[in-house]
């Protein structure tokens, strides 16, 4: 790891700002200086990092001055209105998990296993992906060196997580009501997630598909440098607290079995083999959660095709670390090598 910076976390008491403090404790981050930046009604408060108090700060554009890395969680309205002072800045990166800059020509998109060379033609900010596209390329991209990625169909079984704490409250709330014979009050989601799902993450556009899907069929193309990719996407909440799964099945410009996928993925950066069906072992939310890496498993030739040129996988990736937090610390990571 690279000298000590000065590192800030916009949003910090959020619940991906709250794991972009524990990841950085917990990689080792080097910090000479950490600041944790909220709305004025948390400043004042501490947070602990490294068994010390760090005593919040209300975000103003003058908490930027003298910082190297700011990790941004803050919505993206907050992180247009700080944007500007940093694009076009040498000394100061915005690494931005909010999604207004991800398809901006100069700003790059990065998944660090898979794209790392491309922070550093940052202009002063860094995107950070959408969470469900983060987890994928993860997974996927090995495969893709190895034999070509041609098509992609994406189902996403995606945790109250990606909706912020006030939807993980949602659930369980909702979840105590119903088991007490209540109604269940519907405030944060779309609809009612205790004890059941809907496919509305975001919202519907002109072509029937949502805002979420269309993320991570632009966002997929643009880490992984496939502008021609084929993908598509249907994106669902499930009554799971935290980490998201994805049923992905794929075809290839080259023949590819489940015995050399296992092989790729056994020896691909961010990514654990969980693929053992005969033993009840395959990727699970509830073993990812608090996992840095993704989950993979259920590696099947898919049997619709009459070739050895299509998979189907199941994969689950915390939402909050790979998929936001974790991914944020590795760009930084990167730029400090």
């Amino acid at each position: 790891m690279g000298r000590s910076l000065r590192v800030a976390v916009a949003g910090a008491t959020g619940a991906v700002g709250l794991e972009m403090v524990k990841t950085l404790e917990k990689r080792n981050f080097p910090i000479s200086e950490l600041k944790l930046l909220a709305s004025a009604r948390s400043a004042g408060k501490t947070m602990k990092f490294k068994g010390e108090d760090v005593v919040i700060q209300e975000m103003t554009k003058k908490s930027f001055e003298d910082v190297d890395i700011a990790l941004f969680s803050a919505g993206s309205s907050i992180s247009k209105e700080y944007a500007e002072l940093f694009r076009g800045n040498k000394n100061s990166v915005m690494i931005d998990n909010s999604s207004c800059f991800r398809m901006d020509d100069d700003v790059p998109l990065v998944v660090p296993e898979v794209n790392a060379e491309d922070a550093f033609k940052h202009n002063g900010i860094i995107a950070n992906p959408n969470c469900t596209t983060a987890i994928m390329c993860v997974a996927v991209y090995p495969l893709h060196k190895a034999k070509g990625l041609k098509r992609m169909v994406a189902s996403t079984y995606q945790a109250a997580s990606g909706g912020g704490a006030k939807a993980m409250q949602e659930l369980i709330d909702q979840t105590a009501d119903v088991l007490a014979g209540k109604p269940a009050q519907v405030n944060v989601m779309a609809q009612q997630i205790a004890f059941n799902l809907f496919p509305h993450i975001d919202s519907f556009l002109d072509n029937g598909y949502t805002k979420e899907e269309m993320k991570m069929f632009n966002e997929a193309r643009k880490i992984m440098h496939m502008p021609e990719l084929m993908l598509s996407c249907s994106c669902v909440r499930v009554p799971v607290l935290r980490a998201h799964s994805e049923s992905l099945n794929m075809e290839f410009e080259q023949d590819i079995t489940p015995e050399e996928a296992r092989e790729i993925i056994k020896n691909a950066p961010g990514v654990i083999l969980c693929d053992d069906p005969a033993n009840k072992v395959y990727p699970m939310p509830i073993d990812a959660t608090d996992k840095y890496d993704v989950l993979v498993g259920r590696i099947r030739q898919d049997v619709s095709r009459n070739d050895k040129k299509g998979l189907e996988m199941f994969i689950s990736g915390d939402q909050l670390l790979k998929g936001a937090a974790l991914n944020a610390v590795q760009i930084a990571e990167v730029l400090n090598r």
